[in-house]
């Protein structure tokens, strides 16, 4: 019954560690996805254009942003998860 409740702890610690941790490198992605993406596309100026009422270029810009932040959270998903598979067999 202990290593039950054990395996269950440890489980618990990765989860919200993993989860602190995802949160933190979700963040730092919305943060850092927009900078990237406009260091990528020198010659256009996304912020202006939007402003400016291009639609399409909102639309692209924030389906990529959106693309990005949901890969990081697919990846840190799988982390989190092969962490609980771990502390199951710990």
């Amino acid at each position: 019954m202990y290593e039950i409740t054990q395996s269950i702890g440890w489980a618990i610690v990765f989860m919200a560690v993993g989860g602190i941790g995802g949160i933190a490198l979700v963040v730092a992605a919305s943060a850092l996805l927009p900078k990237l993406l406009n260091r990528i596309t020198p010659h256009i100026d996304e912020e202006k254009e939007i402003v400016r009422g291009n639609v399409a270029v909102a639309q692209y810009f924030g389906r990529v942003v959106a693309a990005g932040i949901i890969g990081t959270s697919i990846v840190i998903a799988a982390a989190v998860l092969g962490g609980i598979l771990a502390a199951a067999c710990f």
